[in-house]
């Protein structure tokens, strides 16, 4: 067992607490662990950014706590009470395959061989490749479903979102989306990437592990969750073999007419098959073998009565004159197939499939296509369940539905050249703004005592919510993320300033609770952009400049962190807004906290406690003062705390502490108790730190606040130990 005094345990430990600031128990946990190490060395520590500050921080505790056997005992125990590493415990499984299967014998062989190798320390990867419809995904999937006896550890899927550069996933975002697969909770899942790629390969080190990544679009992406485990496959999906990428590379070709021919009867049916007789060396000229055109071509062999039927193909037959020479795009099976299902369209429905592909949204459902077309919801409904039973869309999660890339193509080329660009340009401002009044109903039900600003939360604050509580609003707003992003991102091309800063502002509870922090970061950014070009110096531009210093202070970008918060400040002098302003540089000070720098933390709370001064009785904001000036106690009894002060610790937390049970606010009265707590521990008083940790564990429990519970029950711990000895 390793020595917990060692140099390596010391390490060791210090690295996990700072992996687990992904929730307000990491959090406590970081600054505990900087308090402690200030009072080992003697002096302020700065919080160590990297592996090597990591490792002369860890020296520098080495060395006090072998001088020195009384804090030797309080490393200890803190360290036996250190929050461990995220759980990943459930076994997750594919998508459902599809019903017929024709053929890939040969690829499925490779791939069998590559995941069963002998582990030799190079990562089992193979990449099946092939042109658009050509089956790659299915075959992937299909391949895993059959397979699954390989892999009880469960098997992992992540669409890669590869279609472009732009929509591409990025490594950080998909290394959280695995770890939430895993099982591991969204407040377990660290922030930054290092630390999430340490979590995924420790994770999956023990497992017998399938890996699909679908769609991928670079190396990059695949290679933040490449790992030598024995036990773990990685099956790639890609148009072209990424370039970089070590691995088993299976290309997959089109169907021969005998596997074309069967996939056709099974899908179609005999009967059907028999009524096509005529048409099928046609129907299998186009279709060329891809299965994607032969699914397309289904609904048009179902009989001489249906849309289209097989006289459309039968009309097409035949020799073609000189001037009807096939054009590239009609020597493209798939291009071909989408432009006929395109034709066989109602024109309310071809509408419905040109504007709704303006924006490469990541899965849309009816009310956005309502509102966007000026249609009923039910009449949306209707329509997307016609495009996707003849191909034109995929169904995803629920009710939403997605657009693959060649055929999203077809149809903004379509919608440019019909409906022409004014038109194009207006229902994509439709879709934006039912997105941006979506966002800010959901973010006032998500957060109701949080502030937001601008015309839709004006407007909507006071009217009753569609929600049933805050974490259905917040489940609705992580539903529809990857859209709220794109929409921001729309509007800023377009020129709407105003959407942009809702959006951005709407996104919020999803930083605060659910820690969707790289996610919501492409968003983040276009609000600053767009807050220099048409803002400066006003509320909107500070509010976008603290929501994204924030935002990087959780990914542990803290140099551009504090840039933006001190921008933000700015503005909000600028704009006449003190509350901003002081809440600007309060997320500096609370910064500062994260870095272990307690003085100037300190510093800035004192700072924007004399900003809160600035609002007389009658000013805007003078009903928020009393509850900011509380935070500001509390935040620099934390500071003073770290600073070894405890006395003046004690002081500033208990104020904070009568107004908050004054208030009846059971969540930071218990917040305010653990920080007392603490300073009693971190003063040798673990006895008069029981009943401060039993009273806000009381209040949490009542509150299901369950990972501060998770501190509550450490911080217990270590004050027992510290008793005992």
């Amino acid at each position: 067992m390793l020595d917990p005094m060692s140099l390596a345990a010391i390490t060791a430990v210090l690295g996990t607490v700072g992996l687990g600031m992904a929730n307000e128990a990491g959090k406590w946990a970081w600054e505990s662990a900087g308090g402690l190490v200030r009072r080992i060395a003697g002096r302020e520590v700065t919080a160590p950014a990297g592996p090597e500050e990591l490792s002369a921080v860890a020296r520098l505790v080495h060395e006090g706590v072998s001088r020195d056997p009384a804090l030797a005992r309080a490393w200890a125990a803190f360290a036996r009470t250190a929050p461990g590493p995220g759980t990943a415990d459930s076994i997750p499984s594919l998508p459902p395959s599809v019903r017929f299967f024709t053929n890939r014998q040969t690829a499925m062989r490779l791939l069998r061989r590559e995941a069963t190798r002998k582990a030799d320390g190079r990562p089992k990867v193979a990449v099946v490749h092939g042109p658009e419809g050509i089956g790659t995904s299915t075959l992937a999937i299909h391949w895993g479903s059959r397979e699954a006896d390989l892999f009880p550890g469960g098997m992992l899927y992540a669409d890669l979102r590869g279609a472009s550069s732009g929509t591409a996933l990025d490594p950080s975002a998909l290394l959280r989306g695995l770890l939430a697969d895993l099982g591991m909770r969204d407040e377990e899942i660290p922030r930054d990437t290092a630390g999430r790629k340490e979590s995924f390969r420790r994770c999956v080190a023990d497992r017998r592990l399938l890996v699909v990544l679908d769609h991928a679009h670079s190396a990059a992406q695949i290679r933040a969750v490449l790992t030598s485990a024995p036990g773990v496959f990685t099956l790639v999906v890609a148009r072209r073999p990424p370039t970089g990428l070590d691995a088993l590379a299976i290309p997959v070709g089109p169907l021969s007419d005998k596997d074309a021919l069967r996939l056709l009867t099974d899908l179609a049916g005999k009967r059907a098959m028999a009524e096509a007789r005529a048409v099928l060396p046609r129907v299998l000229e186009r279709c060329a073998g891809s299965p994607y055109a032969l699914r397309a071509a289904v609904p048009r062999l179902t009989g001489p009565g249906a849309p289209g039927g097989p006289g459309e193909f039968r009309a097409q037959s035949g020799t073609r004159r000189p001037e009807e020479a096939p054009t590239v795009s009609e020597a493209d099976p798939v291009r071909v197939a989408v432009e006929s299902a395109y034709r066989a369209l109602e024109p309310g429905v071809a509408r419905v499939y040109r504007l709704m592909s303006l924006r490469e949204w990541p899965a849309f459902g009816p009310a956005v296509v309502a509102h966007t077309l000026g249609i009923t919801e039910a009449e949306a409904v209707r329509a997307l369940g016609e495009l996707a039973d003849r191909q034109l869309l995929e169904p995803g999660d629920t009710d939403r539905y997605r657009y693959r890339p060649v055929v999203r193509g077809h149809a903004e080329s379509a919608a440019f050249r019909e409906d022409r660009i004014a038109a194009c340009a207006a229902a994509l401002a439709r879709s934006v703004r039912w997105y941006a009044r979506f966002a800010a109903r959901a973010r006032l039900a998500a957060l109701p005592r949080g502030w937001a600003i601008g015309p839709l939360y004006d407007e909507l604050r006071e009217s009753p919510s569609p929600y049933g509580g805050e974490g259905e609003a917040l489940t609705a707003l992580a539903d529809e993320l990857g859209n709220l992003v794109q929409a921001a991102l729309a509007a800023e091309e377009s020129g709407d300033p105003d959407s942009v800063y809702q959006l951005c502002q709407a996104l919020w509870p999803l930083q605060l609770k659910a820690g969707h922090h790289d996610e919501v970061l492409p968003a983040l950014r276009a609000g600053v952009r767009v807050a220099e070009a048409h803002g400066r110096g006003t509320r909107s531009a500070g509010r976008m400049h603290s929501l994204l210093g924030l935002d990087l202070m959780e990914l542990l970008e803290y140099e551009e962190a504090e840039v933006r918060l001190r921008s933000a400040a700015r503005a909000e002098e600028e704009s006449g807004h003190p509350l901003g302003q002081a809440s600007a540089v309060e997320s500096l000070g609370l910064l500062r906290l994260r870095q272990w720098r307690w003085r100037e933390a300190y510093a800035c709370f004192e700072e924007a406690a004399a900003v809160l001064g600035l609002i007389g009785p009658q000013d805007e904001g003078a009903r928020e003062v009393p509850r900011a000036l509380a935070l500001l106690e509390r935040h620099r009894g934390r500071a003073l705390r770290g600073l070894g002060d405890f006395t003046g610790a004690h002081t500033r937390l208990d104020a904070a502490l009568r107004y908050f049970r004054a208030e009846g606010e059971a969540y930071n009265t218990a917040r305010t108790l653990t920080d007392l707590a603490e300073t009693h521990l971190a003063e040798g008083d673990p006895a008069g730190a029981l009943p401060l940790i039993d009273e806000a564990t009381a209040t949490l429990d009542e509150e299901r606040a369950a990972y501060h519970l998770v501190h509550l029950r450490a911080l217990r711990e270590r004050c027992l130990s510290a008793t005992e000895e």
